[in-house]
């Protein structure tokens, strides 16, 4: 753990002039506080206490940042700490972290709040700043302003990732490629249905995504009880979905996050290698398409595509043949001294 002494309950830190002019620098350490004034703008989910209590970061301290003005918290920032104090990261374990922010907020004050928190940061020994936020489709905007305040104060870029989202504005068959939607028939005619799961099936949903990544050859970094406590502490934000075959039997699985009310996430996609000529994925996200277009959300988003080597381009290609749109997904990292 860090040599640093414990911080007490709050902190009002500095912000520069002119820009922090009429903001106020809050930090709350420890593990998931609520912000102090309410938020100008809907957190994303791994932005939330609830699931930020639920990372179970054990290295390093938890730092939390938030940017008010006198009625309101206008930007946030969750930074972790590693075990010696001198590396800091956002998130801690989740999909994305980093930054939010109120829409209007301008320019000029992120720099000064990311300023004030590098000046903190460096002070308690920190080195090394590592922020990994959301997907550019999500808010592509606030993306290009966090990108563009970054770069000006000296973060460089990597990796890259590239990562697929679905519209939900559009007809998901429609967009279909022609082999994809063949596919789509034949999961029909062999009697697939798609379907919405009760948590208590979790156990069983996760032996069967774990003897489907053990069969792909890929880690699955979560336990069934951290799963369990998901569903538990986001009861309204968790589904499980799933594709069977005519016998009841299950073709595809999924567990799906509602990141945000306009955005769903497909977080655990798994199919056994022996319903690969029936390619039920093609199904299951279709149902999660009309699932969050009912649902009146924006998008769906499913993940990047990433190999240890660089893009997996066959999981692209597949994405692309869905009707995915491809973005980047950033990760800023910077040396402090």
């Amino acid at each position: 753990m860090s040599s640093f002494p414990p911080l007490p309950a709050a902190q009002l830190l500095r912000l520069p002039t002119p820009a922090g002019a009429g903001y106020t620098l809050r930090l709350l350490p420890g593990a998931a506080p609520a912000p102090a004034r309410p938020l100008t703008y809907a957190p994303w989910l791994y932005l939330q206490p609830a699931h930020q209590a639920l990372q179970q970061w054990s290295e390093g301290e938890e730092l939390h940042f938030y940017l008010e003005t006198e009625t309101h918290t206008v930007a946030q920032l969750a930074v972790y700490l590693s075990a010696d104090g001198r590396a800091a990261r956002s998130p801690g374990r989740a999909p994305f972290g980093a930054v939010q922010t109120a829409p209007d907020l301008p320019e000029t004050a992120l720099q000064a709040f990311l300023e004030a928190v590098e000046t903190h940061l460096r002070a308690r020994g920190v080195r090394q700043i590592t922020l990994r936020p959301h997907a550019f489709a999500y808010e592509p905007a606030a993306s290009a302003r966090l990108t563009t305040v970054l770069g000006r104060l000296g973060y460089s870029i990597g990796p890259v990732e590239i990562n697929s989202t679905l519209p939900l504005n559009r007809d998901y068959e429609a967009h279909l490629h022609p082999s994809e939607r063949r596919r789509l028939r034949k999961c029909e005619r062999h009697g697939l249905r798609f379907e919405q799961e009760p948590p208590l099936l979790l156990p069983l949903a996760y032996e069967l995504i774990a003897r489907c990544r053990q069969e792909k050859g890929k880690p699955l970094n979560m336990s069934l009880e951290q799963l369990q406590a998901l569903f538990k502490a986001l009861p309204r934000q968790v589904f499980l979905f799933s594709v069977r075959d005519a016998a009841g039997e299950w073709a595809a699985i999924s567990v799906v996050l509602e990141v945000r009310p306009d955005v769903l996430y497909h977080f655990l996609p798994a199919s056994p290698l022996a319903y690969n000529h029936l390619s039920p994925m093609v199904m299951l996200n279709g149902g999660l398409h009309a699932f969050g277009r009912a649902s009146g959300m924006r998008l769906l988003d499913l993940g990047i595509s990433a190999l240890p080597t660089g893009v997996d381009e066959s999981l692209l290609r597949f994405k692309r043949h869905l009707g995915a749109e491809s973005g980047l997904k950033l990760t800023f990292s910077k040396v402090i001294w």
